[in-house]
């Protein structure tokens, strides 16, 4: 089990039982006390839980459902990087995209660095810097910025969003319920790409595997209202029959 997937599991299991102690986290993923109790310490220099003897407890956002870019920026990166590959096949020289400010959209700016004349829309911050650094014609949708997420958020950045006519959008969630409802934690983030969807010609969803039967606090929209999924495993059935019903 990789570093990342272990810190996963960790915050999942304090989401479930906050009581959950060091010796059960060691049993329950098979590793060492030693090796669990330094997880706790890392988690807790990012600010994602507090350490207490014999165990930890989430943070309030942590608890909520949102975890930091900097945690979720390596998770699963290979599965993501293949996405991304995946997600730059639909583009097409002298497009102009949105990218939400996921790490999953962040993913993307790698593969899209060689289409001439393209424009990009970004809430990202940290996206906003690496297409730049790509040489890529850039605009941040500006607003306030989310700590956690480096993203930009509210009326400003739905305001500067309502005024651009897109070609396509990747963007993506915290959970897809397998009735194809998409959710997640932050209501901010997600009421500004429910004004992305809005604005684009075309929208897919960047969903890796981890995100499927999962529901959050704030519906952002079923995939009925999308043209695809991106993600790194195969699309279960009764999500894929919801694809493209509203368009």
């Amino acid at each position: 089990m990789l570093i990342e997937e272990r810190h996963r599991r960790i915050i999942e299991a304090l989401q479930e039982n906050p009581q959950v102690t060091v010796k059960e986290l060691a049993k329950m993923l098979c590793f060492s006390e030693p090796t669990i109790r330094r997880d706790f310490t890392e988690l807790h220099k990012k600010g994602v839980i507090t350490k207490l003897y014999g165990g930890a407890v989430l943070n309030k956002r942590a608890a909520d459902g949102e975890i930091p870019f900097a945690m979720r920026e390596n998770e699963k990166s290979s599965g993501k990087s293949m996405m991304g590959k995946q997600a730059a096949k639909l583009v097409h020289d002298g497009a102009v995209i949105m990218l939400d400010g996921s790490t999953s959209a962040y993913h993307i700016v790698p593969y899209i660095a060689d289409f001439k004349d393209i424009i990009v829309v970004t809430s990202g911050a940290k996206t906003a810097v690496a297409l730049a650094e790509k040489d890529i014609t850039t605009f941040s949708t500006g607003g306030k910025m989310i700590v956690h997420s480096y993203s930009y958020v509210g009326q400003e950045a739905e305001d500067f969003v309502r005024k651009i006519n897109a070609d396509i959008l990747f963007f993506s969630c915290h959970g897809l319920s397998m009735d194809g409802m998409m959710s997640d934690p932050s209501v901010r983030e997600a009421n500004l790409r429910r004004v992305m969807m809005e604005q684009c010609k075309k929208r897919y969803l960047l969903c890796d595997g981890s995100k499927f039967g999962k529901t959050f606090f704030y519906n952002m929209g079923s995939v009925s209202e999308l043209d695809g999924i991106i993600s790194d495993v195969e699309i279960p059935e009764s999500i894929r029959d919801q694809l493209g019903k509203q368009k």
